[in-house]
């Protein structure tokens, strides 16, 4: 199929590329032009403007994945609502509030075209890994984009369809919202095993044994424990971590709802107590797990 990948960043770049290499024709677009080299240096058709980017398109239905900010979003919706055609798919596939589908769809469909919603999991590993992606929108245009999410989620992620538009956004922030709370887990109990009774216990080897077959073994703690591996004392990383809305989002949507999310909310804490110097070894093993699963900084 023939798609735009409109902004290359850590997660855009490999979306593209993982496309590319499943035979699907990408077309590259980025506000920075080096990232648009980059891209074609993989096989991507590079374009520096909307306006090359539509121009790309002949007898195919115009397709467009946006992987910005949330912030960005809607502009970047009505700037390329002002090129395409009628007909075309439009997909979010960025960290967006789920409160705010109906108004951008509702921008998107009075242009005669579609939005879909596709929360999108994977990180930095998905390239390898294949990523998770989840579909709120109108069914035909998802069905439309299918072989799309197909080649994204190969080998081992996945993909599927929850419903009308903002569906996906809420299924993914939900997602986001439970990690915080198994990263914060994680990063407790591995402090109370360095500060704890016993002394010296070695981190990394606590966590290789607790990726064998253990009830918590997980990709985040096979990724915790090659952090550990790799600066037992996590020297460098100051223990601040950034927050980047979705729990934020779930916990007002929880409130609404007369929902309790403890856990949620426990963790959401400590992570805005960080940003005003409240760290630990705690928090810096919650810096270094984002940095390996996202390629987040590692310091503010």
């Amino acid at each position: 199929m023939k798609i735009v990948i409109s902004g290359l960043g850590r997660m855009g770049m490999q979306i593209a590329e993982k496309l590319v290499k499943d035979g699907h024709d990408v077309i590259a677009h980025n506000r920075h032009s080096d990232k648009v080299d980059t891209a074609v240096g993989f096989g991507a058709i590079g374009v520096y403007t909307k306006e090359d980017a539509v121009a790309q398109f002949h007898d195919e239905q115009h397709i467009v994945w946006i992987m910005l900010p949330a912030e960005v979003v809607e502009g970047e919706l009505k700037s390329w609502l002002e090129l395409l055609p009628s007909g075309s798919i439009l997909i979010d596939g960025g960290n967006s509030d789920f409160r705010l589908a109906n108004e951008q769809a509702k921008l998107v469909s009075d242009h005669g075209s579609q939005l879909l919603d596709v929360g999108t999991s994977g990180g930095i590993l998905g390239m390898k890994d294949g990523f998770c992606m989840m579909a709120g929108g109108n069914h035909d245009a998802f069905i439309t984009i299918e072989p799309i999410l197909r080649s994204l989620s190969q080998p081992r992620g996945g993909y599927d369809y929850f419903g009308e538009v903002g569906a996906g956004h809420y299924v993914k922030m939900v997602h986001n919202a439970i990690e915080y709370g198994m990263m914060e887990s994680l990063a407790e109990g591995y402090r109370m095993l360095r500060e704890g009774p016993y002394k010296g216990i070695d981190l990394a080897k606590a966590g290789d044994v607790w990726q064998k077959n253990s009830i918590v073994s997980s990709t985040l703690n096979r990724l915790t424990a090659e952090a550990l591996h790799e600066s037992p004392e996590l020297e460098g990383i100051e223990g601040y971590v950034a927050e980047s809305g979705e729990a934020r989002w779930t916990l007002e949507a929880a409130k609404t709802a007369g929902i309790p999310l403890p856990a949620i909310q426990a963790a959401f804490d400590v992570r805005v107590e960080s940003q005003a110097g409240k760290v630990s070894y705690a928090t810096k093993l919650l810096a270094a797990m984002r940095n390996k699963f996202g390629g987040h900084q590692l310091n503010k």
